[in-house]
């Protein structure tokens, strides 16, 4: 087992460093591990899990909420969700530093993408809170970690990914990354509150009060947020109430993306024609990952290797508490290499039969990892939105992880949250009527 172990990791690691396709290096170590370690032929096995991780009927909602988050990305989302929220925060501890994480839970609701998300909401913001005074340090960390929840919320595409190579139901997936998402944007708004109180405040680095808008023009940017408001709701309620299955209430919202693109008075051919075709890239890249792991998942199961690892760590004694440390920190080094799906289809390839052994309920270790996820996004020195802030502001990477780590730090106590109140996840998937 230690020698597969390390082939298989060397392996991996070897083809990944390389610059090799995430899929061609799923494969060739699914290949290698089964041609060396098995007496099974893997070309069989090969097209069995091709075809067999390919007509999956889930896997259809994937490309249509890609396509919905590329059509709103390019309809001037972000600039309506500014001037929306802004009249309304000016009497809260932070002012318009609460934009940063409202803003970027929002539109992560619709996009997915925490790198989408932190560069769109970014350019909007940060030049407009550097022009108002208000401090830098905490203008990135703000950004850089709320607009991780974009693979939180839902519509979530890394939760249909880990629901469809989990044989999970992804509506009670979807609601169950309810709870923790908005708990997270409790905790982030939380913190910022109290450095407001304690520190910004007092040494001016919370902007000027801008209240004194008329009120008929901030409903009339508010108005702006309700078509958006109304989608995310709608495709909600819609999931949550039994009315419509996950891949119907994504088909509903591309039409409605379009309608609302359209009434933003932002959306021609041009825009139809590349939002599609960049859905259509990112989807055939997701499938091509979701087979190449589904592979590795079947040469693993082969190998014995899973089974027999789990085998070990059981006769360690472990409790559940202390394997979800050993996994938190194996996951957050991972996340440093892999992007957030890959991670997940990696993971699940791999330390699923550990996850049901311990007792894990499946949905609820689905929020944990995504959170995981979520955070290697913003730990240093790789994580990708802390290139994403570098490459807007220009700062230097130790700036910019000082400004994230307590938010990183806050991401930790949402899991240790979870887990010793599981009904945060939990909840809305036990009430749900389907």
């Amino acid at each position: 087992m230690l020698t597969l172990s390390l082939a298989t990791i060397a392996t991996l690691a070897i083809l990944l460093g390389s610059g090799v396709w995430i899929a061609f290096a799923l494969i060739g170590t699914a290949w290698i591990a089964l041609s060396f370690f098995s007496p099974f032929e893997p070309g069989p096995i090969l097209a069995s899990d091709f075809w067999g991780a390919s007509y999956g009927w889930d896997l259809t909602a994937l490309p249509m909420f890609i396509w919905m988050g590329e059509i709103l990305f390019r309809s001037g989302l972000a600039d309506n969700m500014f001037r929306g929220l802004s009249p309304w925060l000016n009497r809260m501890p932070g002012r318009l530093l609460h934009t940063n994480i409202i803003g970027s839970g929002m539109f992560a609701a619709v996009c997915g993408s925490s790198a989408a998300t932190c560069a769109t909401v970014g350019k909007m913001t940060l030049p407009e809170l550097e022009r108002r005074g208000y401090d830098a340090n905490m203008a990135i960390g703000t950004l850089a970690s709320a607009s991780t929840l974009g693979l939180l919320i839902p519509p979530s595409i890394v939760l249909i990914v880990y629901g469809v190579v989990t044989e999970q139901s992804i509506s009670r997936l979807f609601m169950a990354g309810v709870g923790p998402g908005l708990m997270i944007l409790a905790l982030f708004m939380s913190y910022l509150v109290l450095w407001s109180l304690l520190r910004g405040n007092r040494r001016g680095l919370t902007g000027q009060d801008e209240s004194g808008l008329p009120l008929a023009k901030k409903l009339h940017q508010t108005l702006e947020l309700v078509p958006i408001l109304l989608l995310i709701g709608g495709i909600i309620v819609s999931i949550y109430g039994g009315l419509a299955s996950p891949t119907e209430a994504a088909a509903v919202g591309v039409v409605l993306s379009i309608l609302i693109a359209r009434w933003n008075g932002s959306f021609d051919a041009a825009i139809f024609r590349d939002s599609l075709f960049a859905a259509v890239r990112t989807a055939c890249m997701i499938a091509f990952i979701i087979a190449a792991a589904s592979f590795l998942t079947s040469a693993m199961g082969f190998t014995q290797v899973p089974m027999q690892l789990a085998s070990a760590i059981g006769e360690m004694g472990l409790s559940p508490p202390m394997l979800l440390v050993a996994l938190t920190l194996l996951l957050l080094v991972m996340g440093c290499f892999l992007d957030g799906i890959s991670l997940i289809l990696l993971v699940t390839a791999i330390i699923m039969p550990l996850v049901e052994a311990a007792g894990f309920d499946l949905i609820w270790f689905g929020i944990y990892l995504v959170i995981v996820v979520e955070m290697s996004q913003i730990t240093p020195p790789v994580g990708f939105n802390l290139f994403v802030i570098q490459g807007l502001t220009g700062k230097d990477i130790v700036t910019i992880t000082k400004a994230t780590l307590p938010f990183f730090l806050l991401m930790l106590a949402a899991i240790a949250l979870m887990h010793a109140f599981p009904e945060i996840a939990l909840y809305l998937p036990q009430t749900m009527t389907r």
